[in-house]
């Protein structure tokens, strides 16, 4: 004689009572009537973001040089390139540049490098935007891991290009000193400013294609009004350039920490990274309030 054994299922209002779902509740009320409130739901969707932003930058990365034969080296190949022309023009007397305290090469070689990480960060935002494009109106996930996959890319080529710096400075003898220790905090504070930079332009960028392409003609312009390939100057029209153009003291404190050269712009570093830095944390809550806007306008 069998036996049925009577079990009680949990009934739905028990499941839901046992594990509540999350409710989002939207309001035409603007969110920055409520910073506190806004500040929350931002580190809240920061901290959710960060594994999808890992597996969103491994598959960049995959996809990126997957099918490249030289791979990694098209990180460091374009700044390169651009310092190869500078000490070409250099050897052959071209032009005739002094006062960089080291090879001029490695000079110029260490500015391209550390100026092609300011143009990364630039480009970032809206590129890593754009690539996520298919999937904003689609899928209702943490916008940020879209942002902080394209950081994770440009430190990744950052990293890549640091072994061609410490072959540039072991092949003319560019010995760092103590200033070394001030370099993270210089490369944090290029990254920030270019960061701005490109959070400025995000929201114009991704209704007008015309911005990425601006991006990609101002960039080059942008590095010869900036002491990147020559010492920056105090007088002249250089001299006005280099004083008012805010990633000079940057990228210039950022290579005399690498080169061991004396300090010469801490003042306006300090400045102009702390104004970079309060700025991106602006932007990326400006960035959380306006995005559902922008999905909105794209189309989505």
């Amino acid at each position: 004689m069998s036996t049925v054994t009577n079990m009680r299922q949990p009934t739905t209002a028990k499941l839901v009572a046992a594990a509540p779902l999350a409710m989002h509740v939207y309001t035409p009320e603007s969110p920055l009537r409520h910073p506190g409130t806004l500040l929350r739901a931002l580190l809240r969707d920061l901290l959710a973001a960060r594994e999808l932003a890992w597996r969103l930058f491994v598959r960049d990365l995959s996809a990126n040089y997957r099918q490249t034969y030289l791979g990694y080296i098209w990180a460091f190949l374009p700044p390169l390139l651009a310092s190869a022309t500078f000490i070409f023009l250099q050897s052959q007397g071209i032009t005739r540049i002094e006062g960089t305290g080291i090879s001029y090469a490695a000079f110029a070689m260490m500015g391209t490098l550390l100026w092609q990480v300011f143009a990364d960060a630039i480009q970032s935002p809206l590129s890593s935007m754009n690539s996520g494009r298919s999937m904003l109106a689609k899928i209702n996930f943490p916008r940020e891991a879209l942002i902080i996959s394209g950081l994770y890319m440009v430190l990744f080529n950052f990293l890549v290009r640091l072994v061609l710096l410490a072959v540039v400075m072991a092949v003319w003898k560019v010995a760092p000193g103590y200033g070394l220790l001030m370099f993270p905090l210089a490369m944090a504070g290029l990254l920030a400013c270019g960061s701005v930079i490109g959070f400025l332009l995000l929201p114009v960028g991704l209704l007008y294609k015309d911005v990425d392409r601006g991006i990609t003609i101002a960039t080059p312009f942008w590095m010869l009004l900036t002491p990147v390939v020559y010492p920056a100057r105090a007088d002249g029209l250089a001299g006005f350039l280099a004083t008012w153009n805010p990633v000079s003291p940057v990228l210039t404190t950022a290579r005399e920490a690498l080169s061991s050269l004396p300090f010469t712009h801490l003042e306006a570093f300090g400045l102009v990274s702390g104004v970079a830095f309060l700025l991106c944390v602006l932007a990326l809550t400006a960035f959380h309030v306006v995005t559902p806007i922008l999905i909105e306008r794209m189309g989505g």
